[in-house]
């Protein structure tokens, strides 16, 4: 058989592809430590939980889930255009917003194409754009940070996509409209402008530049997502705006129904419920000064973030440090495989989640710190 497959798998590039390794599940640490009171502060998930209205919208559905639903989102799609201030062809609706890169990739790659991404950032980029078979493009970040400057010199006849996560995933670190206009102005017209806006309603910065302002100006796509402070991750639902030429193509590439009933009237419901979003913004924004406080009481060197988790550099081998805090009930993400050894990245939590993760963290350094 092994003979057979090497036949029949002909793009063998795709054996040696990452697979993407998402933040450990609740249940799997409880299995692993027997644990009964665990906490996961590793994959930028809304604390508070949905919205109230969102998981109502979603009892009312449950009665109609025999039925297939709209494969055309028509409600969402023309409430989010109303919201947006676009029209309703200017968007697609995806299976999270993952899935708008990979349709994205599919429909402007060819043979021979680039695609130009930071190093280190969201990982799906390069993960998405090589199993499409384009030349990847790395421009390391520079303290932390997109270095826009540098990423408009790797620009060949050949590039057709930059990606820039805005805010940028792992760091939580942005680029400034004052940079993205600097980028634009000298970029050729044959590249599109990828902006993932994933944490954009957590933004509250003021130089932070709306991606949808740069669609009249220049080929851009914009994708969100209903994943965090939606906090309706477990649904898989995300969102793109570009010119209908280009949502047009995308549409075409798609599977039909790839937003399921229960995730078009949850995100809904979710866009109009106003109070949920400043609560969780709110959380947010307190809990990242407690935080910070208390990082820099421990003598941490953090990044200051503007999405809903913080890179803490521990100082020390990081895969240890997450693997002590799992022992104590507190999941977070480990950042060596993004080669940033020594960095955790945090959630923010609830006050009792912040709280219980520091006490924890104080702990393991003490015993790290002790071993030395």
């Amino acid at each position: 058989m092994s003979a057979e497959l090497d036949i029949l798998i002909d793009k063998k590039f795709l054996l040696d592809l990452p697979v993407y390794q998402p933040g450990k599940p609740i249940e799997e640490v409880q299995r692993e430590h027997k644990l009964k009171a665990v906490i996961k502060l590793a994959s930028n998930e809304n604390a508070l939980g949905p919205s109230p209205k969102a998981v109502e919208a979603i009892k009312q559905s449950l009665k109609t889930i025999h039925r297939y639903p709209d494969g055309g989102a028509y409600y969402l799609k023309h409430r989010l255009a109303k919201k947006l201030g676009v029209g309703a062809s200017s968007i697609i609706l995806g299976n999270g917003s993952d899935e708008l890169i990979v349709l994205t990739l599919r429909a402007l790659i060819g043979g021979g194409d680039e695609v130009i991404v930071a190093t280190p950032t969201f990982l799906i980029y390069e993960i998405a754009a090589r199993a499409c078979g384009a030349t990847v493009v790395s421009v390391p970040l520079r303290h932390l940070r997109y270095d826009l400057p540098a990423i408009r010199r790797m620009v060949t006849a050949k590039t057709k996509i930059i990606f820039l996560a805005n805010p940028d995933n792992p760091t939580g670190t942005y680029v400034t409209k004052e940079e993205v206009d600097a980028l634009l102005d000298r970029l050729p017209p044959h590249v599109l402008v990828y902006f993932d806006e994933a944490y954009f309603e957590f933004v509250e910065e003021r130089n932070y530049p709306n991606g949808l302002h740069y669609l009249a100006r220049h080929p851009v796509m914009v994708t969100r997502s209903f994943s965090k402070a939606y906090g309706l991750a477990g649904l898989r639902i995300g969102y793109g705006v570009a010119d209908a030429r280009l949502i047009s193509c995308l549409e075409r590439l798609r599977e039909p129904f790839n937003v399921n009933l229960l995730a078009q009237v949850a995100a809904l419901a979710a866009l109009d419920d106003h109070r949920h979003l400043a609560q969780t913004r709110k959380l947010v924004r307190e809990g990242k000064r407690y935080l910070y406080r208390k990082f820099q009481e421990l003598g941490l060197r953090y990044i200051p973030s503007a999405t809903n988790f913080v890179l803490l550099d521990v100082g020390r081998d990081s895969h240890a440090v997450s693997q002590a805090l799992l022992k104590l009930g507190v999941i977070v993400r480990d950042m060596t495989v993004w080669k940033l050894h020594q960095y955790l990245r945090v959630t923010i939590g609830t006050r009792a989640e912040n709280e219980r993760f520091v006490k924890a963290l104080k702990k393991t350094l003490l015993r790290s710190s002790d071993k030395e």
